[in-house]
């Protein structure tokens, strides 16, 4: 078994396509996963593949930036170039993607979209400090 969970943020905006004659969809991105190295943080750079539904899926709700968890299968591809270099390839095949940005408050977005301050009329009391138990 060769299963693989990943946290990070896409790169790129996904890539939603169609192939083959049944119209298949696969969606495309690339998660760039922080990791621990010594005292330096690095960043490891993971191609994801997420087929028919959740492509659609990822396409629709994923954006450059977003955080997500991909849970999957690595797939290792071993290829040549145009130069006839030999080439390794590492994809992950999504079975689960979890998307871990929050939903936005549709009542914060109001308040971010007011041009104008509210104000309130609020009347202040002052309180005798010799009458507080403290």
């Amino acid at each position: 078994m060769h299963k693989v969970f990943l946290i990070g943020n896409l790169t790129r905006d996904p890539e939603l396509q169609e192939i083959g004659a049944d119209g298949t969809k696969v969606c495309k991105f690339t998660l760039a996963v922080n990791r621990q190295s010594g005292t330096e943080k690095v960043a490891d750079f993971y191609n994801i593949t997420a087929w028919r539904k959740l492509g659609e899926n990822c396409a629709s709700f994923l954006k450059k930036g977003s955080k997500a968890a991909i849970s999957g299968d690595i797939q290792i591809r071993n290829y040549e170039d145009k130069e006839g270099n030999k080439r390794t390839s590492v994809e992950v095949n999504a079975n689960a993607v979890e998307f871990l940005d929050r939903k936005p408050d549709s009542s914060y977005d109001k308040r971010e979209k007011q041009t104008e301050p509210v104000q309130q009329d609020v009347k202040i009391t002052p309180i005798n400090d010799d009458s507080l138990p403290f």
